[in-house]
């Protein structure tokens, strides 16, 4: 069933402080939802988009949250449960990147840590908190999950960063599966796997053939679309869904010289990252 807008429905974004998560969040507000729950763990801008927020008319609450945190994770989460109650949509959004260096070259083994724990267990983990309450709920609801299109495709220099995409894509969409096997048509999961984003998350990333970096609230709006319609899984741009299809089918070898000349395998050599 599509959900025509998130309007009297309890919202939670991660990463809500800036860049996507600071858009859907927006989106929530102006939808008129019920509740809209901030959770970062960078406090000063997570307190300035609060205000932002609250003075758009959003029914805002905010929340310090270190999602690489189990601990953090769950007391935020029962902190949450008493104050407004269960949430209906969720936006699993927060994520890092570390990389430019080939995987041997890692000089920060924590990197390897913090990476898988924010963009691969945080979703889980994070999920885990409210996907029962909403199973067992009998209103629409939604769980929004931000992968990326290097989880679709292997990538020098962003190996730790693929591997945490492609076990979060994974996960997502089995999860999705799930719930229509198990006959829980009113919760729907939504998994979207985007190449480079202008946020700044990405800065020093190179272009690929036919593929400018996305704008940010491109890529917010369609997400925010097929999650309120329900739709399975959203691949931005489009000559990433078609590298995707190449890729299944081509051999190997072919897939590499094609993925190299497209400028893929070169597109983080000069990776910087946001400041």
């Amino acid at each position: 069933m599509k959900l025509e807008s998130v309007a009297g429905k309890r919202v939670l974004v991660t990463g809500a402080a800036m860049g996507l998560g600071k858009l859907f969040a927006e989106h929530a507000v102006r939808e008129g939802a019920d509740a809209v729950v901030l959770w970062d763990i960078n406090e000063i801008a997570l307190r300035e988009t609060a205000a932002q927020l609250s003075a758009q008319g959003g029914k805002v609450h905010q929340y310090v949250v270190d999602v690489s945190s189990q601990d953090s994770i769950r007391e935020n989460a029962e902190a949450v449960r008493k104050e407004i109650g269960g949430i209906d949509i969720l936006v699993n959004n927060a994520g890092i990147v570390r990389g430019n260096t080939y995987f041997w070259e890692t000089e920060n083994r924590a990197d390897i840590d913090r990476t898988m724990a924010i963009n691969s267990l945080a979703p889980m983990y994070v999920t885990l908190e409210f996907l029962p309450g909403m199973v067992a709920g009998a209103g629409q609801a939604r769980i929004l999950n931000i992968a990326s299109s290097a989880g679709l495709v292997a990538n020098p220099r962003m190996a730790v960063y693929a591997a945490s995409k492609w076990a979060a894509l994974g996960w997502s969409d089995s999860v999705r599966l799930e719930l229509e096997q198990a006959g829980h048509d009113h919760v729907k999961v939504t998994t979207v796997c985007p190449t480079y984003i202008n946020t700044g998350m990405f800065d020093g990333a190179k272009g690929i053939l036919f593929t400018p970096m996305l704008e940010q609230n491109e890529v917010v709006d369609t997400s925010w679309r097929e999650m309120k319609n329900g739709g399975a899984l959203v691949v931005l741009p489009w000559t990433s869904r078609m590298n995707r299809a190449l890729t299944g089918l081509l051999p190997i070898k072919i897939r590499d010289l094609y993925l190299n000349a497209v400028g893929v395998y070169h597109s983080m050599d000069h990776f910087t990252g946001r400041k």
